[in-house]
Formats: structure tokens, C-alpha cells, sequence
């Protein structure tokens, strides 16, 4: 197995897809210091031929950093396999079972 990195253009979508949300783990919410992904912000990756959608959440309705996240995570979604990217805010309430398996551990949560 090689270790250079596959070319977009060659990944199939579902290849793309699992590159949006590597590149995701780099987004961090800064109050609680773990990535949107790791948090279970990140609800949908849907990537078509020409097209990225991502659905995200946030751990609260009044979060302060929400613009700035969300925006964060687009740029990165879209630059990480250069497509055109939107994001929607989802109307899911987050709860802590959302987050990777062990990440909350040190907040006393699992």
C-alpha cells in the first residue's frame, strides 16, 4: 500500500465522504475543547458529483461560537475535496450520548 494520498478526482464518494469528516476532527469547539466530530456535531456528510452538503448541530441553541463553527467547518468540508459546500444547521438536540465513545470522560459524563 502506498502512502501517497489518493487524488480526489480518483475517490469514489463514499471515499469522499469519510475525507469531509478526517478533515472535520480538525474543527474544535473552543469552550469545550474537542472536535465537532468527536462532539456528534456533525449529523449528515451527503456528497454528490458536484456538491457537498453537511448537516451539523450544536451542543446548545444559544452557543456563541455557532457562526463561527459552522463556517469553520464549511471551508474546511470544501476544502478538503473541493467541491462547492453548504451547511445546515439541524434541529436534533444535542445530548452528551451523542459524542464518540470516551471522549466525555473527563467531564464525569461516561
Amino acid at each position: 500500500m502506498s502512502d501517497t494520498p489518493k487524488d480526489v478526482s480518483q475517490m469514489t464518494l463514499e471515499e469522499k465522504r469519510e475525507q469531509v469528516i478526517t478533515a472535520l476532527r480538525d474543527v474544535y469547539d473552543p469552550e469545550i475543547g474537542l472536535s465537532v466530530v468527536e462532539l456528534g456535531l456533525v449529523r449528515e456528510v451527503d456528497v454528490q458529483p458536484d456538491r457537498l452538503h453537511v448537516v451539523m448541530i450544536m451542543t446548545t441553541p444559544f452557543c456563541p461560537y455557532a457562526p463561527q463553527l459552522l463556517e469553520q467547518s464549511r471551508r474546511t468540508a470544501q476544502e478538503a475535496i473541493g467541491l462547492p459546500t453548504t451547511i445546515e444547521v439541524g434541529m436534533t438536540p444535542w445530548d452528551p450520548s451523542m459524542a464518540e465513545e470516551g471522549v466525555l470522560s473527563d467531564w464525569g459524563l461516561f
